[in-house]
């Protein structure tokens, strides 16, 4: 009796010291919820506890408690304030930013790792220039001598100062550049107290979208590539690489899902963070504004070291980043041969997330998509697709005429092939009632004139746009 309860003794005694030596990995992410562009590396791994579902539990963590910690901020400069203070492990932010993580890292004698992108445009789509809406402002060329707020030092900025050069306008002498988050731009808009904003993913959507400015310069015409990606403290890393790659085994899963499901998950966006779904399917559904890419491109490595160079010319910072030490491409490998992916492939791959789908009218498959149309409805899981933009103009208005809300309608971009809202694009539309959709008026004309088409905006197509016949 006495030998069974020292033999149980011992093993409880066992029992607790294992407890109380069993390690405890705290994993704090940083993300930017409304920043949608984000939604990979924070909203939709949180949302969908797809990180508890991939963090190792054998080997070295086979005994390992985790504590996982989510903060979210509306800047990623406040999140690299908390990371280099080692508050954050992991933080989701875009090229100009995530330079200034690296650079404030160094300062503090630390380093940080730039471990994949989530999501760009390697033409640089995302961002975007604003006008109030009544503004009689068509073109980046109509700034001289205007009013312009723009994040500094954000990835919108860089954006700016260098779209104006293309153009012929001195950012020093022939414009007023202010700094303005954009909830201070917004109503700063709708106030008219300014003549433009510039801003990342997704604001120069969302503004147009709520129906107060209108988007006159898309980031893609500056032709200079942008993303957001995910960092991690360096120390961190080294010390739980399998944890970082599990991270990113969750960023892919996130990215299955939403390619799988646009809509569904565009809801779930809106739901946690206030962006509407309609412009989270813009910028991610098929054909989108920007491609979720997890690898590291050559023209997202230029896009790093642009930024960095576009800071020092700011006096942002002074430290020389070394793109090629500060991109750590090994976790995302990992993780992509972890999940049966060739990384190699990706790299090769810059397609946006193709549309396969049959004209909703017809029944045919629809494989030109220069004058593509879309209309989500209201009630609907699913957006409609057709092959025409005048048949999709003329069914969405039945279907108001039914008593149904439409919640968007989409038009691609004749020439360069962007999503658009077509309520607030220019078309060309021809004596047969044929469209052809433009984010500019001056791009309309010169289509038109060309083609013999007339331009006009949504509310002034005529009904010669007619549904497409079975």
């Amino acid at each position: 009796m006495k030998l069974t309860y020292q033999l149980g003794a011992l093993a409880l005694a066992l029992f607790t010291a294992g407890l109380v030596h069993a390690e405890t990995i705290r994993v704090a992410i940083g993300t930017q919820d409304t920043t949608i562009n984000c939604a990979t590396g924070g909203v939709l791994i949180r949302e969908l506890k797809l990180l508890e579902k991939y963090l190792p539990r054998d080997g070295k963590y086979k005994d390992v408690q985790y504590d996982i910690q989510w903060k979210n901020f509306t800047s990623g400069a406040p999140l690299t304030n908390e990371m280099v203070a080692d508050k954050l492990d992991i933080g989701s932010m875009a090229d100009f930013p995530g330079s200034l993580n690296g650079a404030a890292f160094d300062k503090a004698g630390k380093k940080s790792l730039f471990i994949t992108v989530l999501s760009g445009s390697t033409q640089g789509s995302g961002n975007g220039i604003v006008v109030p809406k009544e503004s009689p402002i068509q073109s980046i060329t109509e700034l001289h001598g205007k009013t312009i707020s723009v994040p500094f030092a954000s990835t919108a900025h860089g954006m700016l100062l260098r779209a104006l050069k293309a153009n012929g306008i001195d950012p020093d002498k022939d414009v007023t550049i202010i700094t303005q988050a954009p909830e201070v731009a917004g109503p700063a808009l709708q106030a008219n107290k300014i003549d433009a904003h510039a801003d990342f993913v997704p604001f120069a959507e969302l503004f147009p979208y709520r129906g107060f400015a209108r988007k006159i310069f898309d980031g893609s015409q500056a032709k200079t590539p942008t993303f957001h990606g995910s960092l991690v403290n360096a120390e961190f890393a080294k010390k739980y690489p399998e944890v970082v790659t599990a991270f990113l085994r969750a960023a892919i899963e996130a990215d299955r899902l939403f390619a799988a499901e646009p809509e569904k998950y565009s809801d779930l966006i809106e739901k946690t963070t206030g962006i509407e779904a309609e412009v989270a399917y813009l910028f991610h559904g098929p054909l989108g504004l920007q491609t979720r890419d997890f690898s590291w491109k050559p023209e997202y490595r230029q896009a790093l070291k642009t930024s960095i160079e576009t800071l020092r010319f700011l006096k942002r910072t002074d430290a020389d980043l070394d793109v090629a030490s500060f991109v750590d491409d090994r976790y995302i490998r990992a993780a992509f041969k972890q999940a049966g992916l060739v990384y190699e492939a990706q790299l090769k791959d810059y397609d946006k997330l193709p549309l396969n789908a049959k004209d909703v009218l017809t029944g045919k498959p629809i494989t030109d998509f220069r004058r593509l149309g879309q209309v989500w409805i209201e009630g609907e899981p699913k957006v409609r697709h057709y092959a025409t933009l005048e048949s999709a103009v003329a069914d969405a208005r039945r279907i108001e005429a039914g008593g149904k809300r439409i919640r968007v309608i989409y038009a691609q971009d004749y020439g360069s092939g962007i999503k658009l809202l077509a309520r607030q694009a220019w078309f060309a539309q021809d004596g047969k009632g044929q469209l052809a959709a433009f984010l500019l008026k001056d791009s309309a004309a010169a289509w038109a004139k060309a083609n013999r088409a007339k331009v006009v905006d949504y509310a002034g197509i005529q009904p010669a746009a007619k549904l497409a016949s079975n």
